[in-house]
């Protein structure tokens, strides 16, 4: 168990009987005869459902333990991902709710953290921002300004809205829960 004043963003819970991870913690304090409260934005780990949910500081939850092991992606079928633990050859399989989008920028052989709960493979722990190869892009505006924004194509198949300075082959940090471009990948010679 665990007070709701120590639950942080990144832990999972139990509710209800189901595991969530916690993706936002907002606290509100209280004034008057108001109390305070802490506000959760929370993601259901198994169907990928969201809700958002109130309690008081003092209120206790079940924390869920949620082991994490590195392991190297395979393949997608219809409702799942394949992963393999690169030590023990074990395989397992993600569902794609526990994707949670993921599975867009997942490429064969690509390392990434399983979450596990009592064993079964539940979710990603996938980075916020992955880097994209450019696919194909058309040539900027001349005399344009410089904030205008001009299509591109990803590796992925992805489309993606990108400065005018960005060209074919261009290697981009793209933010993969947004689904935006960030920046480019300067890479440095010599």
């Amino acid at each position: 168990m665990i007070l709701a004043s120590d639950v942080k963003a990144g832990m999972a819970i139990r509710l209800d009987g189901k595991p969530y991870k916690v993706l936002e913690v907002q606290r509100h304090a209280g004034s008057g005869q108001m109390h305070g409260f802490i506000e959760f934005k929370l993601k259901d780990i198994v169907y990928g459902h969201f809700a958002d949910r109130h309690f008081k500081h003092a209120d206790r939850l079940d924390d869920v333990e949620l082991s994490k092991r590195h392991m190297q992606y395979l393949y997608s079928d219809s409702d799942a991902g394949v992963f393999m633990d690169a030590e023990t050859f074990e395989q397992v399989r993600v569902s794609n709710a526990g994707m949670g989008g993921a599975e867009k920028f997942l490429e064969e052989g690509m390392k990434v953290v399983v979450e596990l709960l009592e064993g079964q493979a539940i979710a990603l722990d996938f980075p916020k921002v992955v880097e994209m190869r450019v696919e194909r892009t058309g040539p900027g505006v001349r005399g344009g300004q410089e904030s205008t924004l001009k299509s591109a194509i990803l590796k992925n198949g992805m489309e993606v809205l990108v400065p005018q300075f960005v060209e074919t082959g261009d290697l981009l940090r793209i933010d993969t829960e947004k689904l935006k471009y960030v920046d480019r990948v300067v890479i440095k010679k010599g």
